[in-house]
C-alpha cells in the first residue's frame, strides 16, 4: 500500500513540476542587488550559529550575524527610502 501511495505521489508531483515548474520566488523590485547580497550573508551567518559545535563558537558566531543583521536592515531601509523618492519625484 505504501508503496503505491509512493508511485502515485512521484507521478503526480513530477508531473506538476513538469507542466507548472518549480515555484519561482521574486524578490520586491526595490531591493538591490546588493541588499540580496547582504541577506544571503545573513542567512550563512544563520546557518553557521545553528551549526557551531561550542558555545565559544556560537557567541562568535551570533556577534558576526548581530553585525550583519545591522547592515542588512540599514540597506533594506535606504533601498525603501530611494523607491519612495523616486515614487514622490515621478507622482
Amino acid at each position: 500500500m505504501e508503496d503505491n501511495w509512493r508511485g502515485i505521489k512521484e507521478s503526480l508531483t513530477s508531473t506538476y513540476q513538469e507542466f507548472l515548474g518549480l515555484k519561482k520566488h521574486h524578490h520586491k523590485e526595490w531591493i538591490s542587488i546588493k541588499t540580496l547580497n547582504r541577506i544571503k550573508e545573513r542567512k550563512n551567518k544563520k546557518t553557521a550559529i545553528n551549526n557551531s559545535r561550542t558555545q565559544v563558537e556560537k557567541v562568535q558566531a551570533q556577534a558576526e550575524y548581530i553585525e550583519v543583521n545591522k547592515k542588512v536592515k540599514k540597506s533594506i531601509k535606504a533601498d525603501k527610502q530611494k523607491c519612495v523618492g523616486e515614487l514622490t519625484m515621478t507622482a
